[in-house]
């Protein structure tokens, strides 16, 4: 397979960035795209790299949260045909708390009845190649990044958020922002033994500018070492910061920017 990401917070390419995340994956059997970034970063990207946005047949929306479906609209006036995969409530507000106000950073709800959305509610096996799982036990190593993040009934605890398992003849695990925490995914994902881990890991605050503590990052770290077999390759989210204090002590730990490709 092969994953290229399109929408991201940096780049060693002619890309543009932009705060979001977005991944082209072709498979055997598809090509998709995990998330869609906030607005249309991702289709003047895909153009760059010679991707047809139209001939996409499968979209994945990690969670609620604009710079990770707020294309969504853009793209269903571009391609008719993609089935979209998306948890219910990831259509419910969401808000990012900044002192005393609450800023609206939800996914616009009027496009859920959409003939192409197909609205999940936990767990979903689409075929022999994908499945998504969604995570409840998110207690190890909280990240701090995740308490300004709120939806209608207080803290968010995150239960929009999926990944995606794609399996062929080495398997890869795909997360947006990993709010539930990358070591809580990692083990709901249980024996599928990933080649790669690609995704975010949320451990940097945007609006804060503050990185979780170290002694989080170092318990990720030790937990992140008995998945030796695995590569990570991480961004977004993580913050540059907690990006190299990490990868110092793990030497499967990688970043991957806006028009890096990496195949699998």
């Amino acid at each position: 397979m092969e994953i290229v990401a399109l929408v991201e917070n940096t780049t060693r390419s002619g890309l543009a960035v932009k705060h979001g995340l977005s991944f082209y994956i072709r498979t055997r059997a598809h090509r998709l795209l995990f998330d869609l970034g906030p607005d249309g970063t991702l289709f003047e990207n895909a153009l760059k790299k010679a991707i047809d946005i139209a001939e996409v047949d499968t979209v994945i929306i990690s969670h609620g949260h604009y710079d990770h479906g707020g294309a969504l609209k853009r793209f269903l006036e571009i391609n008719s045909k993609a089935k979209i995969y998306v948890q219910r409530e990831a259509f419910e507000p969401h808000y990012s708390k900044r002192g005393l106000v609450k800023v609206p950073i939800g996914i616009d709800e009027k496009l859920k009845n959409k003939r192409q959305i197909v609205l999940l509610e936990g767990d979903c096996r689409i075929d022999g190649e994908l499945s998504l799982f969604t995570v409840d036990k998110t207690e190890k190593y909280h990240s701090s990044a995740n308490d300004s993040l709120y939806d209608r009934n207080g803290r968010d605890a995150f239960s929009h958020e999926q990944n995606l398992i794609i399996t062929e003849n080495q398997v890869a695990i795909v997360m947006g922002c990993g709010h539930a925490g990358v070591v809580n995914i990692m083990e709901k994902a249980g024996d599928c033994e990933p080649h790669v881990c690609v995704g975010g890991f949320h451990l940097f605050n945007p609006h804060t500018k503050k990185t979780v503590p170290r002694d989080v990052l170092d318990g990720i770290a030790v937990e992140l070492q008995k998945y030796a077999d695995t590569e990570f390759y991480t961004c977004h989210c993580t913050g540059e910061e907690a990006y190299e204090y990490l990868s110092q002590k793990m030497k499967n730990l990688h970043y991957i920017s806006c028009g890096d490709r990496l195949e699998v």
